[in-house]
């Protein structure tokens, strides 16, 4: 009975992590070096880490963010520069 009621909650804490996640696209309106803040062309901003290659970051590129919403912030957790897959 206790394995059944422990794999409940691990189904819940695993389903209720994941509502905290997301996707988003857009351009790059503005990027902060010094808070480490990536700000899209719909106003929302998303904090990045400091491994970060902020300066490859430029206003008007095309950029796909995964996040994950913590303490209230989205922190990215995966991006990709669609025009960098170009040759």
């Amino acid at each position: 009975m206790r394995t059944l009621i422990g794999a409940a909650c691990a189904m819940l804490l695993i389903s209720t992590a994941a509502a905290f996640a997301g996707q988003t696209e857009g351009l790059i309106k503005k990027v902060d070096k010094d808070t480490l803040t990536l700000t899209l062309d719909d106003g929302k901003a998303y904090k990045l880490n400091a491994e970060t290659d902020i300066d490859s970051l430029k206003p008007g590129m095309d950029i796909v963010i995964a996040y994950d919403v913590t303490n209230g912030e989205n922190v990215v957790t995966d991006m990709q520069l669609p025009d960098s897959d170009q040759n």
